[in-house]
């Protein structure tokens, strides 16, 4: 709440330098706000009595948003990028993913390896169990498996996660 928006009869005020000024009426601090030319900012409405704060709130405002997006700046989305393999996949074929992976693990972000099973393959899903345990084992050195290899649905999928 700011200005007349603050109804409370007494408040506790603090300046625009940070000193407490004591106990006031809301209408005396408004005063001392507009002599000023600043805002009066309600900061903590639970307590007894309420605590306000004589401040340029647009500056405030202006100065939230610029730290707001300088962490945004900073911050690292990370992303789940997905191999699919299936069960008859070749060596080579499964060099060729953990190499990809390897590249996804570099950058930081997460890999979803899942093996789809069609048809009568799904009975096959132990082999597909060794191709992912032999995949986690090949890309040890930029990533740890996250999430062990679990069957959903027709699909085995694991997660790598980059190594910290």
């Amino acid at each position: 709440m700011i200005n007349e928006q603050i109804r409370d009869k007494e408040i506790r005020l603090i300046g625009e330098d940070g000193e407490q000024l004591g106990i006031v009426s809301s209408k005396d601090a408004q005063k001392l706000a507009d002599e000023k030319k600043l805002d009066l900012v309600k900061i903590a409405p639970t307590a007894k009595p309420p605590v306000c704060r004589i401040m340029d709130y647009g500056k405030y405002k202006f100065d939230q948003a610029k730290k707001e997006k300088e962490a945004r700046k900073k911050q690292k989305t990370v992303d789940v990028k997905e191999l699919r393999l299936s069960p008859g996949i070749d060596t080579h074929d499964v060099q060729v993913k953990v190499k990809k992976a390897n590249e996804f693990l570099k950058d930081g972000d997460k890999v979803k390896v899942s093996i789809r099973f069609r048809g009568r393959e799904i009975g096959h899903s132990k082999a597909g169990m060794v191709i992912l345990e032999n995949f986690a084992n090949e890309t040890a050195e930029f990533g740890v498996v996250e999430k062990e290899p679990k069957m959903e649905g027709r699909s085995l999928v694991m997660f790598l996660a980059p190594k910290s």
